[in-house]
């Protein structure tokens, strides 16, 4: 079978603990994870985690249904990049002599849709919101110019393009079981 990248969101109680069990399933596996973001959701009590890896979509269904056997794992997805809105961040340090002698930063910067949003005679911090291959554009062709001190890009973040969350749906499910 043909390996394909997934995004994983994963949502879970707010217990410690949690992330090193969802993560033991990958590592038991032997499927590397490629980004994770952990953060509270939208609902009160319940984080989201945000993952993605390169495996196969057998590989991919039993990573779900194993994390989603955890004891305080709500519930498991995945999906493939045309199932949902995803961005990433990040932030690269560039030397600020280098970046104001040379007239083809700006013209990066602009055409990426980046932002300069710290300046001191040192350094400058570069920000920009986007697609992972745009960021990692952006990073190459200020990098190639030499003027890339430091890099940081975010874990993707994701929502789903359906119009019901399905964890809203398991919840109401769920009480509806206990009343």
């Amino acid at each position: 079978m043909e390996e394909k990248f997934y995004t994983m969101l994963i949502y879970s109680e707010n217990f410690a603990g949690i992330l090193n069990q969802i993560t033991a399933v990958f590592t038991r596996r032997q499927v590397n994870i490629e980004s994770l973001n952990v953060c509270a959701s939208s609902t009160p009590g319940v984080h989201k985690y945000t993952i993605t890896c390169n495996c196969t979509e057998e590989m991919v269904k039993m990573l779900t249904k194993q994390i989603e056997k955890k004891i305080d794992v709500l519930q498991a997805n995945y999906y493939t990049d045309d199932e949902i809105f995803i961005m990433e961040a990040c932030l690269i340090k560039v030397s600020t002599p280098m970046i104001l002698e040379n007239r083809e930063a700006s013209l990066i910067l602009r055409t990426h849709g980046a932002h300069i949003v710290e300046v001191n005679p040192t350094y400058s911090i570069i920000e920009m919101k986007g697609m992972t291959e745009d960021i990692l554009s952006l990073y190459q062709q200020l990098n190639a110019l030499g003027m890339v001190l430091q890099f940081v890009r975010s874990g993707r973040i994701a929502v789903t393009k359906s119009p019901v969350e399905k964890l809203d749906k398991y919840l109401e499910e769920r009480e509806k079981l206990r009343d």
